[in-house]
């Protein structure tokens, strides 16, 4: 691990907003600082927390994941958000960041640690095998505004 990096909760609208570029690289359909930095203060209400992994100031890691319960695994964490900076894959960011929030899983006393990646992304399946995280079942979903 690089001891210039620091793992921090962003919580405010400013962190929000600096965390936005690294987000955008996840999900690029994001086009607007400051309606995101509003989205995460509404999911926050709901139990979205945002983990950033921080050298130099720069937010070079990001794990947006949920306190939730279910029928399925009672009560768990999702993970919703997992990206590292595209110049900085090697250097087990992703790794860290997602070891930080089976940490707080297992404070929590929860057993389930969840989340979803795209049938199209190979390397990031191959990343969660690696995590130790397995598929249990397969995601579905429908666009209903066509």
């Amino acid at each position: 691990m690089h001891e210039s990096v620091e793992f921090v909760a962003m919580q405010t609208e400013a962190e929000c907003i600096a965390s936005f570029a690294l987000m955008q690289q996840l999900r690029p359909h994001l086009t607007d600082a400051s309606a995101f930095a509003a989205q995460v203060q509404r999911q926050r209400q709901n139990g979205y927390h945002l983990l950033a992994a921080r050298e130099h100031g720069k937010v070079i890691g990001l794990a947006g994941y949920r306190l939730t319960e279910n029928t399925l695994y009672g009560r768990f964490i999702y993970v919703d958000d997992l990206v590292v900076d595209a110049a900085l894959q090697r250097r087990r960011l992703g790794e860290q960041l997602l070891e930080r929030v089976r940490e707080e899983t297992r404070a929590r006393g929860y057993r389930w640690l969840v989340l979803d990646t795209g049938m199209h992304m190979a390397l990031a399946q191959r990343f969660y095998f690696r995590q130790g995280l397995l598929p249990l079942g397969m995601h579905f979903s429908q666009d209903l505004s066509q």
